[in-house]
């Protein structure tokens, strides 16, 4: 199978911050960065859902001017004509969670997780069982709920009790489940030894240095961690911070991984679907065909 080029984009945004109230996902922009990334050798594109759609499960988390289910299919069609392989993505990080509404306020009850399995079935079916599943699932630690109303925080137990409800839960629905790899970072041996070797890994890191530097910063060393431990990676790149990372984490990456688990690169600009990000979003797309090609 063909090595993996992904981009993330956002359709839904309400992962740091209350609802907006609107849809901020503009179509014609959507448009374009689809355009952009089949032109530029892309072969999937990872999308994320949250607030974005009226589920027919879970209508009430939809933000107002979100797309139909039909609306969804119609697109889905049309990114796979264009050569792209859409994988859904719904953050369930308590960071990261509130466009759950007031779902996100019930964190690992019988509710939330009725929920929860609701919304992994739809998107299986909506996307027609997709290979993968991005749960998210990163920056559950207190500095990333700085500023939130409410804060939940799963630890210990309780973080795994939920990340294996969510994978299985995933894998019933017949998708292998996906996850950013962040938890590595200060939790690096219990990482190691209680993960899934099924769940794809996405660590990340956004900075310049990939020299002796950066050989002390745990998260770049944590790809050859992952690597060695057996896991399956899609290392993930970005120019939210430099413009040079997305060259550094490819070069760095091919240097140190296996190549049989190496499934190929994600490009993530954090930047949302709108005119107003429009070269953002362009560079990021640019950058990862660039490193891969070596142009």
């Amino acid at each position: 199978m063909a090595e993996i080029r992904a981009n993330l984009v956002h359709l839904g945004s309400c992962m740091w911050a209350d609802p907006p109230g609107r849809l901020v996902c503009e179509d014609a922009e959507w448009q374009a960065i689809t355009e952009r990334m089949a032109a530029k050798g892309y072969n999937m594109i990872l999308v994320d859902l949250g607030e974005g759609v009226r589920y027919e499960s879970h209508p009430e988390l939809a933000a107002k001017g979100a797309w139909s289910v039909g609306k969804l299919r119609g697109e889905l069609a049309r990114l796979r004509g264009l050569g792209l392989e859409p994988i859904p993505k719904m953050n369930f990080s308590t960071a990261h969670d509130i466009w759950l509404g007031e779902y996100h306020r019930m964190v690992s009850t019988p509710e939330y997780y009725r929920v929860c399995a609701d919304l992994i079935r739809e998107a299986a079916a909506l996307f027609d069982k997709p290979r993968f599943f991005h749960i998210g699932y990163d920056e559950e630690d207190i500095w990333n709920h700085i500023g939130h109303a409410y804060v939940a925080l799963r630890q210990g137990e309780l973080w795994w009790h939920d990340l294996d409800w969510f994978v299985k839960t995933v894998e019933k629905a017949g998708m292998r489940a996906w996850m950013w790899s962040d938890r590595i970072w200060e939790h690096r041996d219990e990482f190691l030894k209680r993960m899934p070797r099924s769940v794809v890994q996405s660590n990340w890191y956004y900075d310049d240095a990939f020299d002796s530097r950066a050989f002390r910063w745990p998260r770049v060393m944590n790809y050859i961690d992952l690597d060695k431990a057996g896991f399956d990676q899609i290392p993930t790149c970005s120019n939210y911070v430099t413009d040079v990372n997305t060259a550094g984490t490819v070069d760095f990456c091919r240097k140190n991984l296996l190549r049989d688990r190496l499934l190929g690169f994600l490009q993530s600009s954090w930047r949302m679907t709108t005119a107003s990000n429009r070269k953002k979003n362009f560079d990021a797309i640019d950058q990862l065909a660039a490193a891969e090609t070596g142009t």
